[in-house]
C-alpha cells in the first residue's frame, strides 16, 4: 500500500496496486504547474487510488489534462488525462516514502531545460513513451 500527503496534511490519499509509468516528465506544463525543473510521477489504475481525508482542488492543465491539488497548501498531487481514463498519475514527492518509487526514465527531453543535466543512466525519450 503506498500512501501520500500533501504538504500541509489537509490532504491524505493511498494506492493499492503495483505502479507502472515510473518517471521523471520535462515537459513545460508540469515544470510550469509544479515550478521545478521536472517532476517525478507514476501511474496505478485508478480503481486503486483515493483520498482518504480531505477534498483536492483540480483544474484543466491542457485539452486532455486534468490536475489536483491541495487548497490550502498548493501541493500538486495527481494528473489525469482524458486519453488514458483507467489510469492516474501521482507526484512521486508527496508519497510519505518516495524511496519506494524511483524513476525508470525521463519523459518529454526534447524540452527539458538546457541547465539540466541528466546523469542518472536513466533511458530518455524526447516525448512521451508512446512516441517511440
Amino acid at each position: 500500500m503506498l500512501k501520500g500527503h500533501c504538504q500541509c496534511g489537509q490532504l491524505r490519499y493511498e494506492a493499492d496496486a503495483s505502479v507502472f509509468h515510473e518517471t521523471a516528465c520535462h515537459c513545460s506544463v508540469c515544470r510550469r504547474t509544479s515550478g521545478a525543473p521536472f517532476v517525478a510521477w507514476f501511474s496505478v489504475p485508478l480503481a486503486s487510488f483515493r483520498f482518504t481525508q480531505g477534498t483536492p482542488a483540480s483544474f484543466r492543465s491542457s485539452e486532455h489534462g486534468t490536475r489536483s491539488f491541495c487548497p490550502h497548501c498548493g501541493t500538486t498531487l495527481t494528473f489525469q488525462s482524458s486519453r488514458y481514463p483507467q489510469e492516474i498519475d501521482i507526484t512521486t514527492c508527496s508519497l510519505d516514502d518516495p524511496e519506494q518509487v524511483p524513476p525508470k526514465d525521463h519523459i518529454y527531453t526534447s524540452t527539458q531545460l538546457q541547465w539540466v543535466q541528466l546523469a542518472d543512466g536513466l533511458p530518455s525519450f524526447p516525448g512521451s513513451r508512446s512516441d517511440v
